[in-house]
C-alpha cells in the first residue's frame, strides 16, 4: 500500500527519499537512508528489519543488486516483500514479490528508483521516475515532485493518508525527516512542511556543529 521513490543526487552527494501510503506511519517503517552509504525501502507486509540490514550491507560495500539478493535470501516471507535499494555509485535494484496479489510495479532512472504496490495502475512508478528526473531545482523539490507524480497518476486502489521525505547529507543524521500521517491529501501536507522546515535547515546542522554562533530566534519556539 505504498508508492515511492529514492535518489542519489550526484551533484551534492544527497540521498533522499519520497514515499507516499494509504497505510499510517509509513515514514516510520519503509524509507532507510545513510550519508554516504545508500537507501533503502522495504514495502508490502513490510518487513522495517530490512531497513537497518540494508543500510549495514552497503556500509561494507555490497553493491545494490547484492543487497537486494541477500535481503531476499535472509527473508522468511520473501514472496510478500518489495524491496528497492541505491548504493553510494548511484546503482539500483529492486524486487517485487511474486506473491504481491495487488498491481505492483518498479522503475528506474539515473540514480533513482521507484516502487509501489496496491497500485491504482502499473504506470505509477515510471511517472514518479519522470517526474524527478525532468523537475529543474533542489533535490528536495524533485522528490517532492515524484510524490506529486505518484498521486496524479493514480496512487494506489485507495487514498494516500501518509506521507513523508527522508534526505541525508554529510552526517550520522537526517538533514530533513518530515512526516505526515493519517492525513488527506498528504502530499500537500508534506509541501507545506517543507516550506516551514526550508529556511531552518542550515540552522538545526549549525546548532549541533557550531552552537555559539546562532542568535535566539525571534517569536518562535524553535530553538531547540
Amino acid at each position: 500500500m505504498t508508492f515511492s521513490l529514492a535518489a542519489l543526487d550526484r551533484d551534492t552527494g544527497m540521498f533522499g527519499i519520497g514515499v507516499a501510503s494509504s497505510s499510517i506511519a509509513v515514514g516510520n517503517r519503509c524509507p532507510w537512508a545513510r550519508a554516504g552509504v545508500g537507501t533503502v525501502l522495504t514495502q508490502h507486509r513490510t518487513d522495517i528489519r530490512m531497513g537497518p540490514l540494508g543500510l549495514d550491507l552497503l556500509a561494507r560495500g555490497f553493491a545494490a543488486q547484492e543487497v537486494v539478493d541477500i535481503m531476499v535470501a535472509g527473508s522468511e516471507y520473501p514472496a510478500q516483500r518489495q524491496f528497492t535499494v541505491i548504493d553510494r555509485e548511484g546503482r539500483t535494484a529492486f524486487y517485487n514479490g511474486p506473491g504481491i496479489e495487488s498491481i505492483n510495479a518498479a522503475a528506474t532512472g539515473d540514480a533513482c528508483v521507484s516502487a509501489g504496490n496496491f497500485l491504482a495502475n502499473a504506470d505509477v512508478p515510471q511517472a514518479m521516475v519522470d517526474a524527478y528526473e525532468t523537475t529543474s531545482g533542489a533535490f528536495v523539490e524533485r522528490l517532492l515532485a515524484a510524490v506529486d507524480a505518484g498521486v496524479a497518476a493514480g496512487g494506489e486502489t485507495q487514498p494516500a493518508m501518509a506521507a513523508a521525505l527522508l534526505v541525508v547529507d554529510r552526517h550520522s543524521w537526517p538533514l530533513v525527516d518530515l512526516r505526515v500521517d493519517f492525513e488527506e491529501h498528504p502530499e500537500i501536507g508534506l509541501r507545506r512542511l517543507w516550506r516551514a522546515y526550508e529556511p531552518l535547515v542550515e540552522r538545526f546542522v549549525t546548532q549541533v556543529l557550531r552552537p555559539f554562533e546562532l542568535k535566539p530566534l525571534i517569536n518562535s519556539a524553535l530553538t531547540v
